[in-house]
C-alpha cells in the first residue's frame, strides 16, 4: 500500500459496529490505544475488514481513513 498521508498507525481491528449505511471500525494500535473511524459499509466490505485482521488508521487533517495491505 502506498499513500501520501504520513500518519499511518498499524493495528488490529477489535470491533466493527455495522449500521445501515456507515459502520464504526475500532483499531487497537497498542499501548491501550484504540482509534475509531466511521466509514461506509461498502468500504468495510471492500476492504474485507474483520475483527482480528490487521488494518491501518490513516490520519489526514481531521479525517481518519482505514487501509489494508493488498
Amino acid at each position: 500500500m502506498k499513500i501520501s498521508a504520513r500518519n499511518q498507525l498499524k493495528g488490529t481491528v477489535v470491533a466493527i459496529e455495522e449500521g445501515a449505511v456507515n459502520g464504526i471500525v475500532k483499531i487497537d494500535i497498542g499501548a491501550g490505544n484504540v482509534i475509531s473511524s466511521t466509514i461506509s459499509m461498502v468500504s468495510i466490505k471492500e476492504l474485507g475488514l474483520e475483527v482480528g485482521k490487521t488494518a491501518y488508521a490513516i490520519v489526514k487533517a481531521t479525517s481518519v481513513m482505514v487501509g489494508v495491505d493488498d
